[in-house]
């Protein structure tokens, strides 16, 4: 039922400035509260979490055109609305009518609506049968599509086919938290895919005819489109070296699955040996989980972990957060070969490297990368492929000559980069493996779909592609944030705070061009950086030496933190 409600130690809102954040407590609601932002002359009042991962709004940041983003991820909310802006939100805020008088603030609402902070933005639809739309694929780039494309109305039938075991869950909980259980990593049940009208179907995608616009998988099914969408990630790559295909506790991470069979094998008692052959986000993040209760060896071939990435300096930084948590490393390390424990053992050994260092490994976990999972599309005459067996699409992530009826997103995609250090007018072709990337483009795709379903006078590449900047995150030790890309490279590297206690800032720039940021417990300078970089107002190198405070900056539109 909807009340009103005084809120704590607000008597006025006349005191609250154009872009001001203020949380407020809710009386007579436990632990209820709200967040008053001014935009566009009037105060409006939101629910105060970030329906991500719970981050407090109120350090987020609030730009010209009415979002509010948030510290940690770069999840957006369009502050009149509520709804979602950009990924990873997964749910819309509430909203809240405000009522002053006599010296009080009130906001008027249902207590439920103010508790859960959150809204299931997407309608329901029970839409079903052939046609319509067809997704590839069960990752993040899917959600992003699935959510945005209720939300904004599509009517039309969605039939997902995805060859894992569980619905669309959190990926990124997997190498970060190895939980084995797909229903709490779940993003929704499979009581809404119901209420909104999507089927899913558990099988792989083994050859798409893109004349007669059908999908065809290993159990013979035929599956007709009016759109396709190809989302279906990447493939871990595997180790072409001795024994590692054929002995047992060799495992690559990417399902739930995988962290299942990597549990069993860790056991109760733990205490294993565990060899991570790769220093990347995959192999640190899982290497960082499994030290507390175990012998835990990260080989790396880079000087530092990251370093491709982040370079030596901050990749030192990771390495020495692991130390301090009990992960050995051996890195400017090549592979030679993994054995057995004895002859007539089936399960690895050990894994010896090419300096003729030996190390003894009960468990061995493969994070050298992925690729494409684009292998039912080799040999097509309608597609193309690109040398790392990506897809190359346009700005919206349509592929080129099918009309607009097919597009790639995700891992699968190579598309044109528009931030920071890229061509102003035709962007960067790059391929960007980042959960954020392929939901965002997903909610990009959501829209182009039903732009061309529903607007036949304008071309939809007549139309402007909405921009993102890429943003990931990682469990290093301590949480890392990261903005921009650098698809033509960096050439200098600006580390401010106190890298030693894995508390800093680092600006990758090329030339006198930041093109992108890294932190660790300094938010929110990453998102505040990202909306600079979106606005194209991210202040340059020689403005970063001389001491510029991101936190501090305002564009001409008034951006402020």
């Amino acid at each position: 039922m909807v009340q009103e409600y005084k809120l704590e130690g607000i008597s006025s809102l006349s005191g609250i400035k154009d872009f001001d954040k203020v949380e407020a407590g809710v009386e007579g609601v436990q632990d209820g509260k709200v967040l008053l932002v001014k935009y566009d002359e009037k105060v409006h009042a939101i629910s105060p979490k970030c329906t991500h991962y719970g981050a407090p709004l109120k350090l987020g940041v609030v730009s010209p055109e009415g979002r509010i983003t948030c510290p940690w991820h770069g999840a957006c909310f369009n502050i009149k609305s509520g709804d979602i802006e950009d990924a990873p939100a997964p749910a819309a805020l509430n909203t809240f009518e405000l009522v002053e008088r006599n010296g009080a603030v009130y906001i008027r609402g249902e207590e439920s609506a103010i508790k859960a902070g959150q809204r299931i933005s997407e309608h329901k639809c029970s839409a079903s049968g052939p046609g319509g739309l067809v997704i590839v694929g069960g990752g993040s780039g899917t959600l992003g599509v699935i959510l945005a494309i209720r939300e904004i109305g599509y009517n039309g039938a969605i039939t997902i086919i995805n060859q894992e075991p569980s619905l669309i869950i959190d990926r990124t909980k997997l190498s970060k938290a190895l939980i084995p259980d797909p229903e709490k990593i779940q993003w929704r049940s499979p009581e809404w895919y119901k209420e909104v009208g999507i089927e899913t179907v558990s099988d792989e995608v083994t050859a798409v005819d893109f004349g007669q616009k059908t999908v065809m998988t290993r159990s013979g099914k035929t599956f007709p489109y009016t759109k396709l969408v190809l989302a279906t990630g990447g493939v871990p790559r595997n180790l072409p070296l001795e024994g590692f295909q054929v002995l047992e506790n060799i495992f690559k991470l990417r399902t739930v699955t995988d962290v299942q069979q990597i549990l069993k094998a860790v056991g109760e008692e733990k205490n294993k040996k565990i060899v991570i052959i790769g220093s990347s986000f995959i192999g640190m993040e899982v290497g960082n989980t499994l030290a507390k209760n175990n012998e835990v060896t990260i080989v790396g071939q880079e000087q530092a972990p990251l370093e491709r990435v982040m370079g030596v300096e901050v990749g030192r930084i990771f390495q020495r957060n692991l130390e301090k948590s009990g992960v050995k490393f051996k890195l400017s390390a090549g592979v030679a070969k993994a054995t057995p424990s004895n002859e007539q053992a089936r399960n690895v050994g050990a894994v010896h490297l090419q300096d003729g260092t030996v190390l003894s490994a009960d468990i061995v976990i493969l994070g050298v990368g992925v690729r494409p999972a684009t292998d039912f599309l080799q040999g097509n005459p309608a597609v193309t492929l690109e040398k790392d067996g990506s897809i190359k699409t346009d700005e919206h992530f349509a592929v080129p000559n099918l009309d607009n009826d097919v597009f790639a997103i995700g891992d699968i995609a190579t598309y044109p980069y528009h931030g920071p250090g890229t061509d102003p007018e035709k962007g960067t072709y790059t391929r960007i493996e980042h959960w954020n990337v392929a939901q965002n483009a997903g909610r990009s795709v959501a829209a182009s779909i039903v732009h061309t379903l529903n607007d036949k006078s304008t071309p939809l590449q007549k139309t402007k592609p909405k921009v993102f900047i890429p943003i990931f995150w990682s469990a290093l030790g301590a949480q890392l944030r990261y903005c921009g890309n650098t698809p033509n490279g960096w050439d200098d590297l600006i580390i401010q705070g106190e890298p030693d206690n894995a508390k800093f800032v680092a600006y990758y720039t090329k030339g006198d061009t930041v093109v992108a940021v890294a932190t660790m417990g300094m938010d929110p300078v990453m998102v505040k950086s990202a909306e600079l970089m979106r606005r194209k107002n991210m202040p340059s190198k020689k403005e970063i030496q001389d001491g510029v405070d991101i936190l501090n900056v305002d564009v001409p539109q008034g951006v402020r933190i």
